[in-house]
């Protein structure tokens, strides 16, 4: 057996020491950390019962804070919204427009720039006529009620259903636990879903088990989920910050 002298022994352990501490800040288990010391315990679960109370969690919480980016039909939309049961607010930009949705019960709100309702007035692509331009400076910056009978009520309120959205939580293939990460300085356990080509989904080991960051299957977007059952009050807005369109909103 091999005796090293004293100094050699120190350097040795002061190495071990440092890489030690590295790990450990770097969210590893090596060194004899446990990973799960202090936490909910969901760690120590297999990855089906890890996403299956991720997913009971989210579905029992009241409201929740969800922002990232959403790839539908082919247009990608970066979103930041506050839901609850009975409604929603926030914002949804996309490349060619940016809007604000509030929604209270089922009354559906749409605020945006004259060059938002100005391309929805034009008639393929012809320039907007000077009525459609008057109409357009109308409704800019207004909060325009958008009429639950109408083809666009349904694309819209999906941004604002808290759980059209939280369906985006799936993973897909087989599930396999990930590596001990963190997500806003939160400690996070990652389930991957085929190896991650079916979605990433981040769980919190602090507390109840919510699913903080989801990287959804196929490069359909990434989003984080924050803010967990914090109440907030949605109030209509005011009537003089309110158009009432009518019976149909114009067209994309």
């Amino acid at each position: 057996m091999t005796v090293f002298p004293p100094a050699v022994r120190l350097r040795r352990a002061a190495l071990l020491g440092a890489l030690c501490a590295g790990l450990t800040v770097a969210g590893a288990t090596g060194c004899g950390a446990d990973p799960d010391e202090g936490t909910n315990g969901v760690g120590k679960l297999s990855a089906e019962k890890i996403e299956g109370k991720a997913r009971q969690a989210a579905a029992d919480a009241d409201s929740v804070r969800l922002s990232g980016t959403v790839v539908s039909s082919g247009r990608t939309f970066t979103i930041d919204m506050r839901l609850k049961a009975d409604g929603a607010s926030g914002e949804v930009k996309s490349k060619e427009t940016t809007f604000q949705l509030l929604r209270v019960g089922e009354r559906l709100f749409l605020k945006a720039d004259a060059a938002f309702w100005s391309r929805r007035e034009k008639s393929g692509d012809e320039a907007p006529s000077a009525d459609a331009t008057a109409a357009a400076d109308k409704l800019g910056d207004k909060y325009v009620k958008v009429p639950e009978g109408d083809a666009t009520y349904k694309q819209f309120r999906g941004f604002t259903d808290m759980d059209v959205l939280l369906g985006l939580l799936g993973l897909h293939g087989k599930l396999e636990k990930g590596a001990y990460t963190k997500v806003g300085g939160t400690r996070t356990i990652q389930v991957t879903g085929d190896k991650g080509q079916g979605g990433k989904l981040d769980v919190s080991l602090i507390g109840t088990p919510y699913p903080l960051r989801l990287e959804r299957a196929g490069g359909a977007g990434v989003v984080e989920l924050k803010d967990w059952d914090e109440s907030f009050t949605l109030t209509e807005p005011a009537k003089e910050e309110t158009v009432d369109y009518g019976a149909r909103l114009p067209e994309e």
